[in-house]
């Protein structure tokens, strides 16, 4: 069996303001119609030997993960959840542990970053299928795709030999981002590949191969699983995992073990980590431009333009990247989106908040959004999904106002509970115990007035959760 599991845990700071700690780019829809995330998981066959995927996250995404697969109707094994981020060779193990124990010694491990855009994805597969007969031999696979250009932000893995069997190569060595003039060299020399930073792997020899030199990684990632605690559909590896040595698997396994082998992959692969490479891999217009959203350009060239809120006009410019959301915009020059990544440094040195959130703020049950905020007063906007249900809390600092705009709303106050409808309203005391549910078929939308003399989202006494949040 071929036991797919996507890595979920990246921030994408390089694609701010879209991208940001608390809802990263692989919940955002940046190529198709759909979430990244859900991209990745859905080019994966649902038959045998393919079972469904796990998601390797954490806990402040975990909700993200199961929304993005509930909504996109896709099937899901579990959701891991590290209580700490220790790169990728930990996880890989955590891996290969869970594949072992559900599917036996032979499972083999198909690991995928949950961000990349693979533009065919039946080349993919065919990929997929060569490692995998590298890999039931006690190979450990890596995918490779040809350079395009002499990028300084990917890994090169240089192979040796003729291709064998299935066209797979030895792997030589590994080199890590390169400098300009170096990518360059490998680019005009035969045997080099991006690295792809996609792995297949025999679990029992991943562990084998990884216990030579990270013997007690093997342990505590075994011990983690072992341990784990079940809520939901989440799987919390035991806080042991915290212990692990944060690597990544190219620096624990891949370049020290004699196993290495390579898998061409040309299959359309953009890892999307920047803008320019979403201005790369987006149809353009007749003039060369990207835009999405609501967008009017005048005599512009080369240029990525997108609208998240409002309209954005462009005019007189060439080779400009221009990203507009609620609360941040960000301008900049086209080949230089990468230095993005310093700009969010700077946000969160400056404490700014939107370095990690936006005014849109996703939740379990739905999501709130900030209107205005003022020294005494909040007014935000609460949307609640079908079936959904904010905890019974209360606050000790602020009292509320909810008027229902869309939906129906089911709120208990204290022993009482209501029914509101469109247009109805209700107020919820200071220190009154209160819960809001949606009973409906369709989305509750209603405009919440909070008044007090703090209002921050710390002040919530959760008295009872049905997602199990502290």
């Amino acid at each position: 069996m071929i036991i797919p599991v996507i890595l979920a845990g990246g921030s994408g700071s390089r694609l701010w303001p879209l991208s940001r700690a608390q809802h990263p780019k692989q919940f955002h829809a940046l190529v198709s119609g759909e979430p990244l995330l859900a991209d990745t998981a859905r080019r994966l066959p649902s038959t045998p030997p393919y079972t469904p995927p796990f998601v390797i996250a954490n806990e402040q995404n975990r909700f993200g993960v199961a929304a993005a697969f509930k909504k996109a109707g896709l099937p899901l094994e579990g959701i891991v959840l590290e209580p700490k981020g220790r790169s990728t060779a930990p996880a890989a193990a955590v891996a290969a542990h869970l594949a072992i124990d559900r599917y036996g010694p032979d499972a083999i491990v198909l690991l995928m970053p949950s961000d990349h855009h693979i533009g065919d994805p039946r080349s993919f597969l065919d990929a997929v299928e060569a490692g995998a007969l590298a890999a039931k031999d006690g190979a450990l696979v890596i995918f490779g795709v040809k350079p395009a250009a002499p990028e300084t932000g990917y890994g090169y893995v240089k192979t040796h030999g003729k291709p064998g069997q299935g066209g797979v190569f030895k792997v030589e060595r590994f080199v890590e981002k390169p400098d300009k003039e170096t990518a360059a060299s490998f680019c005009a020399e035969p045997g080099y590949f991006w690295n792809a930073g996609i792995f297949l792997y025999g679990a029992k020899c991943f562990l084998e191969e990884l216990g030579r030199s990270e013997p007690d990684m093997v342990r505590l990632t075994h011990d983690a699983v072992k341990n784990a605690t079940y809520d939901l559909n989440f799987i919390r590896l035991a806080p042991c995992f915290k212990e692990c040595r944060s690597d990544s698997i190219d620096y624990a396994v891949m370049e020290k073990t004699e196993k290495a082998v390579l898998v061409p992959l040309d299959a359309g692969w953009s890892d999307v980590g920047t803008w320019d490479a979403l201005f790369e891999a987006g149809k353009k217009d007749e003039a060369g431009n990207v835009a999405r959203g609501d967008i009017l350009l005048q005599n512009t060239r080369g240029c990525y333009v997108r609208a998240e809120s409002g309209m954005v006009a462009v005019a007189g410019l060439d080779d400009i990247i221009v990203i507009s959301t609620k609360d941040a915009t960000l301008v900049a020059r086209r080949g230089e989106s990468g230095s993005v990544k310093e700009v969010v440094q700077q946000l969160t040195a400056a404490g700014r908040a939107e370095a990690e959130q936006h005014l849109t703020v996703h939740r379990p049950w739905g999501s709130y959004e900030t209107l205005h905020l003022s020294e005494r007063y909040q007014v935000k906007q609460i949307v609640v999904e079908p079936g959904g249900s904010l905890s019974l809390q209360k606050h000790h600092h602020r009292a509320e106002h909810w008027i229902v705009v869309k939906g129906t709303a089911r709120v208990t106050i204290g022993e009482e509970v209501k029914l509101l409808s469109e247009n109805q309203s209700i107020y919820v005391p200071l220190g009154a115990v209160h819960r809001l549910e949606n009973p409906g078929l369709i989305p509750l939308t209603l405009i919440e007035v909070q008044s007090g003399p703090y209002l921050g989202e710390d002040d919530i006494v959760r008295l009872e959760d049905v997602y199990s949040r502290v």
